[in-house]
């Protein structure tokens, strides 16, 4: 994409989460500021569920779990804070960082359309089992976004490990 095909009002939309692998912010970054535009950063709490939406006003959120959730939020939106100012330390750009409620893959497109976003960023799931029967049982992301969005979409593979790739010339 050229930066010609994104206008500067148009701003990055990055799915972050807790221990995601620092790909996804660093690319996010990066093109944030080649392009010269904003990132929102948009983790959803998938614990809570939209009851209102209000592109206007906050969204309206209700917690499956109500006792645990505020502290649990304010910590969580704490270190992602903190893991997105260091991607984008030393880079000049602007982000924020916005919390949605219910499934990730709504939630994120909706702010897309919302913000009239110029991209999508996402990462793939982690490797191994576990990561593997949640995407199975709970979808990707990624994928639900590939095929219901109209806004372009950038998916970031986590990394492979160095036992794990194939070696040339064996």
């Amino acid at each position: 994409m050229s930066p010609e095909s994104v206008s500067r009002s148009s701003p990055l939309v990055v799915g972050v989460l807790p221990g995601q692998h620092p790909e996804v912010l660093q690319t996010a970054a990066s093109l944030a500021k080649s392009l010269a535009v904003p990132m929102i950063c948009a983790y959803v709490d998938e614990a809570s569920y939209l009851v209102e939406w209000d592109p206007a006003r906050s969204a309206h959120r209700l917690s499956v779990h109500p006792d645990t959730d505020d502290d649990k939020i304010r910590e969580v939106t704490q270190e992602l804070r903190s893991t997105i100012e260091a991607a984008c330390q030393g880079l000049g750009i602007d982000w924020t960082l916005r919390t949605l409620a219910g499934d990730p893959a709504r939630a994120i497109g909706r702010l897309a359309v919302d913000s009239d976003a110029g991209m999508i960023i996402v990462g793939t799931p982690e490797r191994g089992l576990g990561h593997r029967i949640s995407a199975a049982l709970n979808g990707s992301v990624a994928a639900w976004l590939s095929h219901h969005q109209d806004h372009p979409i950038l998916i970031v593979p986590a990394p492979v490990p160095a036992h794990h790739r194939p070696t040339h010339g064996s």
